[in-house]
């Protein structure tokens, strides 16, 4: 019996700006992206993400990019940005109806009080906005997920609530990249640590 094939699949990922990058990450498993600031590691997220120009093979669950819309493919791997973008007024306006009760079950695990929900995004602060931002990944259900520094903003005891939250889907079978300038982080999410200098990746 031949095995399943990886659940984030990246080869010869590459641009006029960056690359190539391979990444392969089987179910459950994360990779940490660390490296001065400039380096390329938005960009390569991006890139996966599909949001930037650039050219290689790319497959989820042996599913190829290339033969999926790119909505599509964005809400198979949603990106989520370290300056989250809001296009609405109020919060709960980012979220569809039936997307709403695991969004506030998640917000409440990591710190968020519900009437957030009901309220006009410019109230939110950053910290604010970066949860609810991974909310509005994660009510998605995707197979992969990608962060860029992700718990930045946010105090210690709200980014050990989100990491918890995002361990119990890495055991649930999420694909998780991630930006972090934290080190201790890779380790407690598990995650194998890349190291992202001129705009090409290494292994740490």
């Amino acid at each position: 019996m031949s095995a399943p094939p990886p659940r984030l699949a990246v080869h010869d990922l590459k641009s006029d700006l960056a690359g190539p990058f391979d990444l392969e990450l089987a179910p459950g498993k994360a990779a940490a992206i660390s490296g001065p600031s400039g380096s390329g590691k938005s960009l390569f997220l991006r890139m996966v993400a599909d949001l930037d120009p650039n050219a290689g093979e790319l497959a989820l669950d042996g599913a190829s990019r290339a033969a999926m819309s790119a909505p599509d493919w964005r809400r198979k791997a949603p990106y989520v940005a370290a300056e989250s973008g809001w296009w609405r007024d109020r919060v709960v306006e980012h979220f569809a109806p039936e997307q709403l009760a695991a969004a506030r079950a998640i917000a409440a695990r990591v710190g968020l009080a519900a009437e957030l929900f009901d309220g006009p995004v410019l109230r939110l602060s950053t910290g604010e906005k970066q949860r609810l931002a991974i909310i509005r990944a994660l009510v998605l259900d995707p197979p992969v997920l990608l962060l860029d520094e992700p718990t930045a903003p946010l105090d210690p005891a709200s980014t050990r609530q989100m990491e918890t939250v995002l361990k119990e889907r890495l055991k649930a079978g999420l694909a998780l990249v991630v930006v972090t300038h934290d080190a201790r982080q890779a380790g407690r999410l598990g995650a194998r640590h890349f190291l992202m200098r001129n705009r090409r990746m290494t292994p740490a």
